[in-house]
């Protein structure tokens, strides 16, 4: 039976259970519970347990199954374990819990109305504290994608901002670098970080983990070095080699953007005050007083065309100026992938092969990672004006940003993960002679993806060929690598059906796609 100590109300014992419930509390009681009646909970979405201090809101499930837990228990699903922090076996309180008032702001959203900084503090936070559903979750973002002011996107950056760790830095220039993301194998920031950090700029890269992607930044630095360290060993290793690629995660920062991502991305939701939100409320918490946002531009790129680069950069701007960043958004090249490599150890080859300045390495990889270093280089206040790109060219060529790397790698401790290539292998051919004309990004990622990426690190795809290329019928134009039979099975059908690229015979002039 379950007991009851020092309170009126009955009380369970804590089991765990093994459920990987993503992000959302869950918690179990039995249909024939000694000390709860189910039927009570069944008007409301969510139970409030409480134990010690601690306090939880979860969802809560009833099962017939006493062997998952007993009429005395309760079970919590892995994150609501975690986040609990209680042992097993601790009593437990378990009560209805009301919906926070948060929602409230979040219906007058969806009806129209303009909301107050203080309505957007509190959503943020209620967020954060994993008190939402991810179906109230989608109602707030869907209700902010129809409209947002200015001043509800300032109000959204600093509630975000402050809503986890917020680092500081001893240097007057702390820089960073963003990229927003869709273009496959763009993999600058563990290039740009060292050169950077080579020449004494203070460069603290925060990034994030794959979320729709064959690998993030997190993901590919991952297969070099530790990239989940805390604050506090992040500091002693920028200290020591002025800068680091480390998981934004790990430490906390803007950690609503992580949750309001992976219900957006579902959902296809990616608003231009959105993605500036979830990326200027990060760079705000990490202390960067200088940024360079990457907007690439092409058919299958997040920005089809310059008219959107042009909005999105006004709106980067408006928001650092509000908060004293100073930021500069370039437009560059999205029409292809950048490398040769997608998915992390691919990904990881081509970046290495670069800082050793291999001849193979990929030389649109290195040219596009030494331009944007030139523009972090140029707010030296010591650098004379236009020296950046020879600056960052001879920090590569040297062998300093090379070592500056192995740096960064040592001081962030070995992963220890898999770092070997995927066993399986499969050609993707083309049917003709011609000339490549176009390469969809989107679909090389899907692709990268269903092999494995980016939880099998050594899944992706290695590309034989880029736009302009020449090609003759037979050859390869780019190779699948998996670890599972099943996942290459699907990318190399998915790959037949649409493989990404479009060649053109130039003799009949006709376009033609690969088998």
């Amino acid at each position: 039976m379950a007991e009851s100590t020092n309170t009126s109300r009955p009380q369970l014992k804590i089991r765990r259970v093994s459920l990987d419930t993503g992000r959302e509390n869950v918690v179990v009681i039995s249909r024939h519970s000694s000390a709860l009646q189910p039927e009570v909970f069944r008007g409301f979405s969510r139970v409030e347990l409480r134990s010690n201090s601690h306090v939880l809101l979860a969802t809560l499930l009833i099962t017939d199954e006493d062997t998952l837990v007993g009429p005395d228990e309760l079970g919590l699903s892995e994150p609501a374990f975690r986040r609990f922090a209680e042992p097993v076996g601790r009593l437990v309180t378990v009560s209805p819990a009301a919906s926070p008032e948060s929602l409230d702001a979040v219906r007058n959203k969806i009806q129209g109305r303009t909301l107050e900084p203080a309505e957007i503090d509190a959503i943020i936070r209620d967020v954060t504290h994993y008190r939402y559903s991810d179906m109230e979750i989608a109602a707030f973002l869907i209700g902010s994608a129809s409209f947002m002011t200015s001043g509800e996107l300032l109000a959204l950056v600093e509630a975000m901002a402050r809503a986890g760790t917020q680092l500081r830095w001893p240097s007057p220039i702390v820089v960073d670098k963003h990229c927003i993301g869709g273009i496959p194998g763009n993999r600058t920031s563990m290039l740009v970080v060292p050169i950077v950090a080579a020449h004494g700029l203070t460069i603290p890269k925060t990034s994030s983990r794959a979320i729709t992607s064959p690998a993030g930044t997190a993901d590919t630095m991952e297969v070099l070095a530790r990239v989940d360290v805390n604050v506090e060993e992040m500091k002693e290793i920028v200290a020591a080699c002025h800068g680091c690629l480390v998981w934004g995660g790990h430490v906390n920062l803007s950690p609503a953007d992580d949750i309001l991502i992976s219900v957006e991305r579902p959902l296809s939701l990616d608003t231009r005050e959105q993605m500036v939100a979830s990326i200027m409320s990060k760079k705000l918490a990490a202390g960067s007083t200088h940024l360079l946002i990457d907007l690439p531009v092409g058919p299958t790129a997040k920005l089809a065309n310059a008219a959107d680069a042009m909005r999105l950069r006004k709106l980067f701007e408006f928001v650092g100026d509000h908060f004293g960043i100073s930021v500069e958004a370039i437009t560059t090249d999205g029409r292809q992938p950048i490398g040769n490599g997608i998915g992390p150890v691919l990904e990881a080859a081509d970046v290495m092969a670069v800082l050793s300045n291999d001849r193979a390495a990929p030389a649109d990889l290195r040219e596009k990672s030494l331009r944007l270093a030139a523009h972090l280089l140029e707010y030296d206040p010591q650098m004379r004006g236009g020296s950046g790109y020879a600056r960052a060219r001879e920090l590569l060529d040297s062998g300093a940003a090379l070592k500056k790397m192995q740096e960064i790698i040592d001081a962030q401790g070995p992963c220890h993960c898999r770092a070997d290539i995927g066993k399986l292998t499969f050609d993707i051919i083309t049917a003709d002679d011609g000339e490549v004309a176009d390469i969809n990004c989107l679909q090389l990622n899907r692709l990268a993806r269903t092999a494995g990426a980016p939880i099998d690190k050594g899944a992706g795809i290695k590309l034989f060929r880029k736009v302009g290329d020449r090609v003759e019928k037979g050859q390869p134009l780019y190779r699948i690598y998996a670890f599972d039979q099943s996942e290459l099975d699907l990318a190399v059908g998915a790959a037949k059906t649409n493989p990404g690229y479009t060649v053109v015979n130039s003799r009949t002039s006709s376009s033609r796609t690969a088998p």
